[in-house]
């Protein structure tokens, strides 16, 4: 066995020598920490060219500078992702430094919690904003750059869903629905671009040590539309209890999460679209 590892280790090596992601370029929302963070590190590494898009720009650029200090290439786009101009602004970065566009790796997005009967309008207007109209008004205008008769290149698209848009989940009555809602758009996308080679998958994530998956009473929050939003999950549900219905008893670390990004952006999927990877722990089987 160690042998034919080594053997298919030979392959890839050979074949992706200069990296699985070599002169690809790929916009990655939300990447200023957590998942997105370790996203925009391991892409680099594996030769793309990364547009570090995130709220915080300057907190962007810190990541920016840990990929150039590691010899690879990216910019940092601040803005939020549902601001009207913020697809054109990316875009437009994205094409004025690089020339092309290979991937877009919909991250961005936050939990603003409630039981279905305490949520107001705005608390859901806002979560299907971010993680479904964001999304999908940054790929409509990334047609031009996506959409090529003749596309030879490795081009995707991923979207970020949850283990709550395929299972629904008590207090997250938006996130759930926006959840779901980021699936059935991928299939779509699938379906209308896979003739020019452009591949659309989503990843169903479980739980990841994340900012929203920390204790609540530590603080964190972020401001939207001039409201502050706490995030996190309150200590009483926290990660012992989060924690006993993943077969592997454990939840995932972001380089982890990253690293199933990775692999539906790479030409080791090249064959995979339209697909939900569930990337849980075994959670929900």
């Amino acid at each position: 066995m160690a042998d034919r590892l080594a053997q298919v280790s030979g392959h890839l090596t050979n074949t992706y020598g200069r990296g699985l992601l070599a002169g690809e370029v790929a916009i990655i929302t939300g990447a200023a920490q957590g998942i997105g963070r370790s996203a925009a590190l391991l892409f680099a590494k594996e030769g793309a060219k990364v547009v570090v898009s995130d709220l915080d720009e300057k907190k962007a650029q810190v990541v920016v500078d840990e990929i150039k200090a590691a010899g690879g290439d990216a910019i940092a786009v601040g803005g939020d992702v549902g601001a009207d101009d913020f697809p054109q602004k990316v875009l437009d970065a994205t094409i004025k430094k690089y020339g092309k566009l290979n991937h877009i790796v919909n991250n961005a997005g936050f939990t603003y919690d409630r039981m279905l009967h305490t949520t107001p309008d705005d608390a859901f207007d806002i979560i299907i904003k971010v993680h479904v109209r964001a999304p999908f008004r940054l790929v409509r205008a990334a047609a031009p750059y996506m959409r090529i008769k003749g596309n030879t290149e490795n081009r995707s698209i991923v979207n970020v869903s949850s283990v709550s848009g395929l299972h629904g989940s008590v207090g997250q009555i938006n996130y759930a629905a926006a959840k779901s809602g980021v699936i059935g758009m991928t299939k779509t996308i699938c379906k209308e671009w896979g003739l020019f080679g452009v591949r659309a998958n989503t990843i169903a994530f479980g739980f990841v040590q994340t900012r929203l998956t920390q204790a609540k009473e530590e603080g964190a929050s972020i401001e939207i539309e001039g409201k502050k939003v706490a995030l996190g999950i309150p200590k009483a549900q926290g990660t012992s209890s989060g924690t006993s219905a993943i077969p592997l008893g454990r939840a995932a670390t972001p380089d982890e999460a990253a690293a199933a990004m990775l692999f539906l952006a790479s030409p080791l999927a090249s064959y995979v679209s339209g697909h939900t990877l569930e990337v849980t722990g075994g959670q929900g089987i």
